[in-house]
């Protein structure tokens, strides 16, 4: 009797261990991640309302950037067009009635109107990275977290990946781009020209697709899952 009294608290904390040890692995198992430092970081202004408009209109971008990889001969990807291949502009209601409705391959799932400007990631208010042919082919999905470092800045961020579109994925929209501490107004000529931003990919670290309105959301949102934005330990050689 005495011996299982001194055993019972041995037992006890064996298996706190134990517990300990199979949830720190899965955590682990869940937030594998792996980085890319890109090569330069354009600025994409795609989900902003105020991305493209009408030839004459203040807006964050040129209409030939909303070409695919900037081409003008390519098809338009930065805003919705009709049948016709004529720019649908948005309502009275929206945002910037008579801008073009701009895209972003992450979308509001619960908001199933194609035509409403806030069915897309806004480029102003969120940070969002554009996934790369690399990222896609380690399982990385549209709305997965990432962790975003600049060296030049030191000043690391939380983001989502936003857009699709340009197979390298050296692309960042412009709220990330300012948080992270570059001077940048818009996407017209503005962009990180050197490798010097690093990308943590978490692969299928939001299956449900939550979406964000806000950074703060998205802040919050990644910190409950235990992610991080240190990258005190990143590898002098990152892959592509």
């Amino acid at each position: 009797m005495q011996k299982w009294r001194f055993t019972r608290p041995l037992l006890a904390i064996a298996f706190a261990l134990s517990v300990t040890v199979v949830s720190l692995a899965q955590i682990e198992r869940q937030n594998r991640s792996f980085e890319i430092l890109t090569r330069r970081m354009d600025v994409d202004v795609d989900g902003a309302p105020n991305a493209y408009g009408p030839p004459g209109t203040q807006t964050l971008d040129t209409l030939k950037d909303a070409h695919y990889l900037n081409r003008a001969h390519n098809e338009i990807v930065g805003y919705l067009i009709d049948e016709h291949n004529r720019p649908i502009p948005q309502g009275p209601n929206d945002p910037f009635p008579g801008y073009y409705i701009s895209q972003t391959a992450f979308a509001d799932i619960q908001n199933q109107n194609e035509r409403d400007p806030r069915r897309y990631v806004d480029a102003r208010n969120i940070n969002y990275v554009v996934r790369g042919n690399a990222a896609r082919r380690r399982g990385v999905q549209v709305g997965d977290f990432v962790s975003v470092y600049s060296r030049r800045t030191g000043r690391s961020v939380f983001a989502i990946v936003g857009d699709t579109g340009n197979p390298t994925g050296d692309e960042g929209s412009l709220h990330l781009l300012q948080d992270l501490g570059y001077p940048f107004h818009d996407g017209k000529n503005d962009s990180v020209e050197k490798p010097e931003i690093i990308v943590r990919f978490y692969p299928n670290s939001n299956p449900k697709h939550q979406f964000f309105f806000t950074q703060a959301e998205l802040d919050e949102a990644a910190t409950k899952l235990g992610l991080s934005r240190d990258f005190s330990a990143a590898a002098s050689t990152i892959k592509r």
